[in-house]
This record gives structure tokens, sequence and C-alpha cells, in this order.
């Protein structure tokens, strides 16, 4: 990556999503291949006076989390509960050597691994601090999306280093027309979902929290998702699995029927995580200019232009939700061809293009 690109995407993450001030204490997690970039934040941090409290991976290594006890991965060490209770930001860097490395860590597991995360989870989901996950370009996420390092660095920094304020003031414009609906309506391929957001106001997250950014979500209400909705263009990656054509269908806001093309079994465990699973936390409208190829990568999918995404489990409430889970995922839905979205009857979206 070259230094001033970093110098950048550093600045971006430091200073406009996390918004570091004098005096915090910021959570550092990042993997050893990400190191350029994470030398670069650790200097930003050191001149805005702010402590950088570093962690390769967390909550666990996957050598430990393979072999620990179960009452141990359950739960955060009492050091860690207290690290999550006091910090004053978050900055997230995935590098992974291998995206399948959960692949083998038995379900149960990966459900104690989230339920030890609430607590963390609970501060994100509230936006009590600031956050923001990202990514630096490694050979697992560069093959995973068909590209050589280089260009799937090119396409990462293409998707980050925006004018994220011009992209906002765009998102708010097709925010506004959506706040003004009680209704939702999705409709495409093996689609047609409808849920509600009366009374709940859009989130735009415009190059503050997720990087790459770029799209505005809801927290639907809880009980109002009616239909069905196929993920059939893309397949979702959850717990080191590949999951392909997803399909849910809703009653009263509870999945009742699921199915997918693979790992079937998986995803009905995956339901099963908790009660809170199989009602959705979250529906996001994806609107970054910069993404325009699926990467399977679910940090770039679902800020795609053209694209909404559906999480089932824990919803923000910050967002005005109330949906409690121990997971939160999102899967990817693409309306760019023959797709639309419906916001109280009228026609706001089609094809992926905006009406409004």
């Amino acid at each position: 990556m070259r230094d001033e690109r970093l110098a950048a995407y550093a600045e971006l993450l430091v200073g406009r999503c996390a918004r570091v001030e004098a005096g915090w204490q910021v959570a550092l997690f990042a993997a050893p291949a990400a190191e350029p970039l994470v030398d670069e934040v650790l200097r930003l941090l050191a001149r805005r006076g702010a402590y950088a409290l570093r962690r390769t991976t967390w909550p666990y290594e996957m050598a430990w989390l393979r072999e620990a006890p179960e009452e141990l991965v359950d739960a955060l060490p009492p050091i860690e509960l207290h690290t999550v209770r006091e910090i004053d930001a978050v900055i997230a860097i995935e590098a992974p050597r291998n995206t399948r490395e959960a692949s083998d860590v038995p379900p149960e597991r990966l459900a104690a691994v989230r339920r030890a995360r609430r607590p963390f989870l609970d501060r994100i989901s509230a936006h009590e601090i600031p956050w923001v996950s990202c990514q630096y370009p490694t050979p697992a996420l560069a093959q995973d999306a068909g590209m050589s390092v280089e260009a799937f660095e090119d396409f990462l920094l293409g998707a980050c280093l925006l004018d994220w304020d011009a992209l906002g003031e765009e998102m708010r414009g097709y925010a506004a027309r959506l706040d003004e609906a009680e209704e939702v309506r999705i409709v495409g391929a093996g689609t047609d979902l409808t849920l509600s957001i009366a009374g709940r106001r859009a989130i735009v997250s415009d190059g503050r929290r997720n990087m790459p950014d770029g799209e505005f979500f809801y927290a639907p209400v809880e009980d109002s998702a009616e239909g069905t909705i196929t993920f059939g263009e893309f397949p979702s990656e959850q717990g080191g699995r590949v999951i392909r054509g997803i399909r849910l269908r809703f009653e009263a806001g509870r999945v009742v029927e699921a199915d997918a093309e693979t790992e079937a079994a998986y995803l009905h465990e995956l339901l099963d995580t908790d009660e809170g699973a199989r009602r959705l936390g979250e529906l996001g409208i994806g609107c970054n200019p910069g993404i325009t190829r699926y990467l399977m990568n679910t940090l770039f999918d679902e800020k795609m232009a053209g694209t909404v995404h559906l999480a089932l489990g824990n919803s923000y409430t910050a967002a005005g939700g109330t949906n409690e889970s121990v997971i939160h995922w999102d899967i990817v839905k693409d309306l760019r061809a023959g797709g639309r979205l419906y916001a109280d009857g009228e026609l706001v979206q089609e094809d992926g293009r905006w009406l409004v």
C-alpha cells in the first residue's frame, strides 16, 4: 500500500470515524498482517494524546478457542470485561490469513463466543462510543474477491477514500423519503417482503463507522416482517461457512420457514441460537458508488449501491430497535436486475436506481 494512501486511510479511521480526543482509551484490535496500517494509526493516536490499547485479536485466539473449557469460552476474562466498560473508542482492523479459519469450530462454541461478546455488542449497538471496523488487504481477502492483492488494495481504498460529506448529503435525501413512510416493501427474484419502519428513523452511515461505509439503515418494527425473501444472487459467509441460496419466510416478524441450497442445517442452527435470531435487527440500504461488484466480503457487499441487506438478530438500540440476540448477521439482496423498493406503496427504487 502506497504511503500517501495509507496515511489518508489511517487519518480517516482515527479522525472521522473514531473521532479520537486527548486522554481517550482507544481499543485497537488488529491482526499482525495489518502492521503497516497499525503503525500509522498508533502514530495518529499518539499525536492526539490518546492511549492505544492494542489487542492482536479479540476476544480469543483460535488455538485457544478450540481447546478451552466451555465455561471459559462463555464469558469474557474479567480484565477484558473491564476494558469493554472503560474504553472510549474502538478501531478494529481485519487482516485474516484465512477467512475460513473458524469453519471447523463447533457452532455451539461460536455461539458461546457471541454470548461472551454481548457487553461489547451492547455498547456498539447503542452507539455509546465511536467505533469503526475496517480491513487491510491480505492475500486471503483478495483471493475471496477473485483479485490480486494489488487490485483488491485499489478496490478497498477506492471504496473508502471518498468525499463522505457529499455522499452523506445524497444519502440523507433518500433516507428522508423513507423516514416519511410506515411500510417498506422489497420485491425481487423469489422475494416479496413487507416490513414496518413506523416510528423509526434512518441512521445515515457517511464514513463514520464501518469502513467502507455508505449505507443508511433502520431497525424494523420487531413483529412486522411478512412474506418471503430469497438471497439467490450472492452467497453469505457466516462462521467460516458459505451458505448459498438462502430463503426465509416471515410471519408476524419471525422466520417460520428457512432453507438454503448449501449448509441448510447450519442455517437452522444459527436461527436457533436464541429467540431473537429469528427476527430482523436491521434493514440496510447500500449506497457506496465505489463498490461495484460482489466480493464475498460482507463489510463491502452490504454497502454496494443498488442492494439492500437484512440482518437477523440483534438490533441497534440507537435506531429504536428492541430485538435482542447474540448474533447480528447481515445478508445481502441484489436489486439491480429486476428489483423494486416501495415506500408506502410508492416505487422509490427500481433496478437499483433511485426514483426520488
